[in-house]
């Protein structure tokens, strides 16, 4: 199944669309502050507005985007800056996995546009939405939640350049960040094998914050789910 230009513009005006950006519209009020960190570690790695908001438009991934800007500005071999941010970004592999049941009957063109816009966010409304609302048209929900990020995002990045190293460290920008993540984490955490994943990655993960190579994330992530998986066994 393929959607046409007619279909996708007259589907964006869809009221699943706007359900979706209503749904994320909580969250952009954490990803404002995540954005124009993004922007200002830009101006301190050294970029500029162009190849910043090249960057945000390209990578859109916050973690790793402040990952491998934090090692461009160390001076970091360019491998080890593009590394970073895929290892970081493995975890959407998964989120991928997970979703793609739900689009399969769209064309590979069409599927390839929606994954550009998939983000934790996106992933963790998306796949609630469509457990609880069966009837929902899924692409449009999903490209509604994904677009509303990715327009505040990129926004937020452009202002975070603009405005670069003039916003004072007491506003504390950088602590809307892992709350904009906590806010997806608890409601998850539904069962013994979630929540005991969510508790021993958030702990690896913070234990492990000076690993080389900014690989605290994944080690965090990878204990998360082993320790899910095997409370999950054992509960058995």
């Amino acid at each position: 199944m393929t959607v046409d230009g007619d279909r996708l513009a007259d589907g964006l005006l869809d009221g699943d669309v706007w359900a979706g950006v209503r749904d994320m519209s909580p969250l952009l009020f954490g990803i404002v502050p995540f954005a124009l960190v993004a922007g200002i570690a830009s101006v301190d790695a050294g970029l500029g507005l162009v190849e910043a908001v090249g960057m945000s438009v390209i990578v859109f991934a916050g973690a790793s985007q402040l990952a491998a800007l934090d090692l461009i500005e160390s001076n970091a071999p360019l491998a080890v800056v593009v590394g970073t941010a895929i290892v970081i970004n493995l975890r959407v592999v998964m989120y991928s996995a997970s979703i793609a049941p739900h689009f399969a009957e769209y064309g590979r063109r069409f599927r390839a546009g929606l994954a550009y816009l998939l983000t934790d966010q996106a992933y963790a409304l998306s796949v609630a939405e469509f457990e609880a609302n069966p009837e929902r048209s899924r692409w449009r929900y999903y490209a509604g939640a994904g677009a509303a990020l990715w327009v505040v995002w990129q926004v937020g990045t452009v202002v975070g350049v603009v405005v670069g190293a003039s916003v004072p460290d007491a506003w504390g920008l950088t602590f809307a960040v892992p709350l904009v993540f906590l806010a997806l984490l608890v409601p998850a955490m539904k069962d013994r094998p979630t929540t005991a994943a969510g508790v021993a990655g958030g702990t690896v993960a913070v234990v492990a914050g000076g690993f080389p190579l900014n690989l605290g994330l994944l080690t965090g992530a990878v204990s998360g789910v082993v320790v899910g998986l095997l409370t999950e066994v054992v509960g058995e």
